[in-house]
């Protein structure tokens, strides 16, 4: 998982913008994604760069189905 790498230091600081929970690295077709499981959204990763907006979150089942 090539984005992992570059995610894994900052995911110590980076944090849910809705709940504060902590978010996890998740990969759809090598297109990632920070899923909160507190909250069940995953935000998405655009050009490398994480989409920390609430409402830019998805469900998992939307995040999963490419929506």
């Amino acid at each position: 998982m090539e984005h992992a790498s570059s995610f894994k230091d900052i995911l110590e600081i980076l944090a849910c913008p809705k709940c504060r929970g902590p978010l996890e690295i998740l990969e759809r077709d090598h297109c990632p994604g920070l899923n909160c499981s507190a909250c069940a959204l995953v935000y998405p990763v655009r050009d490398g760069i994480p989409v920390l907006l609430v409402e830019e979150g998805l469900t998992r089942q939307e995040w999963e189905s490419g929506k």
